[in-house]
This record gives structure tokens, C-alpha cells and sequence, in this order.
């Protein structure tokens, strides 16, 4: 994996690598995994991943902000917001790094 971030290609790397599969077929489960997740996510469903973690689409209601440069109050508009809470084993995992 290169550098701090990971990508869709250091994905289908590792898959190649693990699994044995092609490049391009393992770039391809990596984009259909990633799609069939954004689609669930689109149409409402949540998604629960074993030992990992669940994404869901939460709505949020308007509410009144306010500009911190000005201070002026600034209507902010009910929206659907994508959150994520890992698992306890990923918790786990992270929190062993030491």
C-alpha cells in the first residue's frame, strides 16, 4: 500500500496479491464490492459489514447556522448524511496499535 491513504488501486492490488485473481478482475470485484455498497446506501438499505463496521444514510432536518465570519444567521436545509460505526473488533484493533 502507498503512502497514508488507501485507494481503489492499493484495493485491487492487495486482491490480486491475496487472491490470486488478475488485475483487471481484481479491479473489477473492487469497483462491483464498492458499487453494490453505494447503491445499498442510495436506496435506503444499511450496510453491515462482520468485523468491520456499518454505514448508514441518516436524515437530518433543517436547522438555523450561523456565518462565524459575520455571524449572520444562515438557514441550513434538511439533507441525508452517510455515517459510519466500526465494529468493536475494529475498535479492538485500532485501539491495540500501540
Amino acid at each position: 500500500m502507498s503512502g497514508n491513504t488507501v485507494t481503489r488501486a492499493d484495493l485491487s492490488e492487495a486482491v490480486y496479491q491475496e487472491v490470486g485473481l488478475s488485475r483487471n478482475e481484481s479491479s473489477e470485484l473492487v469497483e462491483s464490492v464498492l458499487s453494490i455498497i453505494a447503491d445499498s446506501l442510495v436506496s435506503g438499505e444499511n450496510v453491515k459489514i462482520s468485523s468491520f463496521g456499518s454505514f448508514a444514510v441518516r436524515q437530518k432536518s433543517g436547522r438555523m447556522g450561523r456565518n462565524p465570519k459575520t455571524g449572520e444567521e444562515v438557514p441550513i436545509g434538511p439533507r441525508r448524511v452517510l455515517v459510519f460505526r466500526p465494529s468493536q473488533v475494529l475498535k479492538s484493533v485500532v485501539a491495540n496499535l500501540d
